[in-house]
């Protein structure tokens, strides 16, 4: 994999409070390696290390965007991860199928033109399928890489991945396990900033990838 600079800045990461992670008492054993000190009762991570994992993770999304760019768009889960979601792919197949189904008779009119109590129905039906399904809509086949924010929260969806043999990248706080992940970019994975900051320099890496997909294709 040939590697690449992505501008990705310790002191950016400190405003961002990347390094900021639970309190001592509140914590994996495993994460001691990615833990450079304790301040005030809360571990703080190592940001080289973060840094580095970080730089990986942008080169892997970088590369898999590149081989994907025709076929793949970006997808996200951000309400309850229903359980299957991935294992359980063709019933998730036909659940999009007919979210995008009842999305063309909404916009076509098509479900004005039933009765009330029908078209309530599907309505509340269409409502259901866009909270947890409305980020993969378009999805038409199992991911190439999923990123994970939080792995507690989201360890069924971690979990499947691993099933599935799914690489992912996840962001692991200090009460995280780093060894589940293929990449483990130690970060604070509460604070707005600090997410939005990891998820900027990777979503930058897989437009990046695209794009020289689409220069030299």
């Amino acid at each position: 994999m040939t590697r690449r600079y992505w501008n990705i800045n310790l002191e950016e990461m400190m405003e961002a409070g990347v390094h900021f992670g639970h309190g001592t008492r509140k914590w994996n054993p495993k994460m001691a390696p990615y833990i450079s000190a304790k301040r005030k009762g809360i571990h703080i991570t190592n940001l080289t290390r973060t840094a580095r994992f970080l730089s990986e993770a942008c080169d892997l999304v970088f590369d898999a965007a590149t081989w994907a760019a025709i076929r793949a768009r970006c997808h996200y889960v951000n309400k309850k991860w229903l359980g299957g979601m991935l294992t359980n792919w063709s019933t998730t197949e036909t659940r999009l199928h007919k979210f995008r189904d009842l999305r063309t008779e909404q916009k076509t009119g098509g479900l004005s033109r039933l009765p009330k109590r029908d078209a309530a129905m599907l309505k509340r039906q269409l409502s259901h399928l866009q909270t947890y399904l409305g980020g993969i809509k378009y999805m038409t086949g199992l991911p190439d890489i999923v990123i994970i924010v939080d792995q507690h929260e989201e360890y069924t969806a971690l979990q499947e991945c691993i099933t599935l043999g799914i690489p992912t990248i996840c962001l692991i706080d200090t009460n995280c396990d780093p060894d589940l992940a293929d990449i483990s970019i130690p970060a604070n994975d509460d604070a707005i900033s600090s997410i939005r900051l990891i998820l900027n320099k990777l979503v930058f890496a897989i437009c990046e990838g695209r794009s020289g997909y689409i220069r030299n294709p």
